[in-house]
């Protein structure tokens, strides 16, 4: 038997919140929201290893503003998580200091529009002290970052900035798009000696799955087919998973999806596999298109893979215009029309 945290929605605008923390005790497998699954995952970690602590804004007397770490502060008490001030780039300076001194940090900044005020703590010192000291001094910090938009929530509440994290060498990226990814992700990352930041699709926050908490699941840098295809590979992450597979129900052809889960290190192996087989790939993602993580994967399958296409690889992303009014998201955000549009187009070249 486990335990989980839970809790009835509560927010007072009508606006679902995920289900979370009362103790209660569940089976070993059982079904739960994206959001229990991350706070699952805090807790047993906190649980078998005391040298991991929880920290950032609101997480230890509110419990987040998804109430992903409820509960915690109160099992484990004060010392192992606690509110910051509203200073990120001082966030991500403690948990540094934290790890040079022994601790396992897990911060969380609020929302992925507040991580740019920790840009330099997070490229220049938790990127590379793991390098600078050619690894005797370990760097295991996982920066949980709640990110991308679906949500109707205002700007610097909905941003993409995994390609700047991908882009920084040193750091581990994943994006779940389960709850048992989201409960393993965590976990696979708390326990390795890299920095890792640890993207949540908010928009995913409420989605049930049954999980098992006893079989370990997929390790980082492993991608995942979520449905088999022989005319096309769909390449996305996150929360645009559910999307493509929408997407899959209704086209014209055979769509493979590639979760792609770890975007570094990339599961390049997988990715190949499926577009020689399919010969015609699209990359999905909610950011803008120029220099989007689409581009460094349409360039490296066009690269490696170039002989075995029979199109050019298309991209559906977000568009080049700075994140839009709650009441614009959908029309800005990429979704299943955008994406068969780009299916169609790469099945009409021979």
């Amino acid at each position: 038997m486990t335990q989980i945290i839970e809790r009835p929605p509560i927010r007072g605008d009508g606006t679902p919140e995920p289900d979370g923390p009362i103790l209660t005790e569940l089976p070993a497998v059982t079904t739960l929201t994206m959001a229990q699954a991350i706070n699952r995952a805090l807790h047993d970690e906190m649980a078998s290893d005391d040298r991991v602590l929880v920290f950032g804004e609101d997480v230890a007397a509110l419990g987040g503003v998804f109430r992903i770490t409820e509960g915690l502060a109160e099992t484990f008490g004060a010392q192992r998580c606690f509110d910051t001030p509203l200073a990120e780039s001082a966030i991500i300076g403690i948990a540094v200091g934290l790890a040079i001194r022994g601790f396992v940090p897990v911060p969380e900044i609020q929302f992925d529009g507040f991580s740019y005020p920790a840009f330099d703590q997070m490229v220049s010192h938790l990127a590379k002290y793991r390098n600078r000291t050619r690894g005797q001094v370990d760097m295991p910090v996982t920066v949980r970052i709640p990110s991308f938009g679906g949500i109707g929530a205002v700007e610097h509440h909905s941003e993409s900035t995994e390609t700047y994290w991908v882009h920084t060498a040193g750091l581990k990226v994943v994006v779940p798009s389960t709850p048992s990814d989201a409960y393993w992700l965590l976990r696979h990352a708390i326990a390795t000696r890299d920095p890792v930041i640890y993207l949540e699709p908010k928009r995913r926050y409420w989605g049930r799955e049954a999980v098992d908490l006893a079989v370990p699941g997929a390790p980082i840098g492993k991608a995942a087919i979520r449905r088999s295809g022989d005319d096309v590979t769909v390449l996305t992450y996150g929360g645009l998973v559910g999307t493509a597979l929408n997407a899959a129900e209704i086209a014209g052809c055979s769509m493979e999806v590639v979760d792609l889960r770890s975007l570094s290190p990339l599961d390049f192996d997988t990715v190949a596999t499926s577009v020689r087989k399919t010969g015609r790939a699209v990359v999905m993602h909610e950011g803008p298109r120029t220099l989007g993580f689409g581009a460094e994967l349409a360039a490296r399958i066009s690269e490696e893979l170039f002989y075995d296409l029979e199109s050019p690889v298309l991209r559906a992303t977000g568009f080049d215009t700075p994140y839009p009014p709650a009441r614009l998201e959908k029309l800005w955000l990429p979704g299943v029309d955008r994406l068969l549009d780009c299916v169609e187009k790469a099945m009409r070249r021979p």
